[in-house]
């Protein structure tokens, strides 16, 4: 069994390897939470990263592909110029680069729930980037923790599933149920499994998922319905791969009675003009 570290961004940088492949590194991960931070400067309702990548997961699930430029304005409310209440980035450039590490993401996440994988510490599973905003409280020194508040603290991977119901209620078209039953159950369970995280962890905490030496920070009921959570991404991109895109059902004109008026404007009959 080959031991050897996996190359890293820069040296698959030097490689052969196409740029869209490369992965997104901590140090890109940083960056575009960094730009985020700047949109929220013009835009407070900007979401965080973790938001933004249960949007994107949801996004690789959902039935019909829906293009960047349709999800983006929803997104992060990137509206045309002038527009009041609206998101913009600085400029191209930070534009640019802020699509360079989505769409690198957007790979990862698709190339993972696209492979076949038996356990998710797998190296080719599917691994949501998420936060441990409790865990990393707290971490902090007492009089670092008082000069935060009292403010809740969202739950592991609570902003994650919210991010991807979002795109759940913001397509619902996308997501009907399919008429076969077992379909149907199949669907339900995935969903159930992300809306149970949008939930708060009210159970004790025993677990410090970063770090083992860490404070507990969330629950093994958390952690549970975290891994079923990841499983039912799975499950819920192979449904709609199983089942294909909806298929647009074309209404037919009604055909005038052989009596009626032509539906060509001439003034006859229809058995006398087009139906002749």
């Amino acid at each position: 069994m080959n031991q050897d570290l996996p190359p890293s961004p820069v040296d698959l940088l030097t490689s052969d390897t196409p740029l869209a492949l490369v992965p997104v590194s901590p140090d890109e991960f940083d960056e575009i939470d960094a730009i985020l931070d700047e949109l929220r400067s013009r835009y407070d309702e900007t979401p965080q990263w973790e938001f933004c990548e249960g949007f994107m997961a949801a996004l690789v699930c959902t039935r019909r592909v829906i293009p960047l430029s349709e999800y983006l304005p929803v997104l992060l409310a990137i509206g045309d110029e002038g527009e009041e209440d609206e998101g913009s980035f600085a400029d191209e450039a930070q534009q640019q680069r802020f699509l360079e590490i989505w769409m690198r993401r957007w790979n990862e996440v698709a190339q993972a729930l696209n492979t076949k994988v038996e356990a998710l510490d797998d190296d080719a599973a599917y691994e949501p980037e998420v936060m441990d905003v409790r865990g990393a409280i707290a971490a902090l020194p007492e009089d670092e923790r008082a000069e935060m508040g009292d403010d809740p603290l969202p739950a592991f991977a609570q902003v994650w599933a919210l991010g991807f119901m979002f795109v759940v209620e913001a397509w619902p078209e996308e997501w009907v149920a399919p008429r076969d039953k077992e379909a149907v159950k199949w669907l339900n369970r995935g969903l159930d499994a992300i809306v149970a995280l949008t939930e708060d962890d009210t159970a004790t905490p025993t677990i410090s998922v970063f770090d083992e030496e860490g404070p507990p920070s969330l629950s093994l009921k958390r952690l549970n319905e975290f891994a079923d959570g990841v499983w039912a991404v799975y499950d819920l991109r192979e449904l709609w791969r199983t089942i294909g895109p909806r298929v647009q059902t074309l209404q037919k004109a009604a055909t005038p009675g052989r009596n009626d008026p032509c539906s060509c404007g001439s003034g006859k009959k229809y058995k006398k003009c087009c139906g002749a």
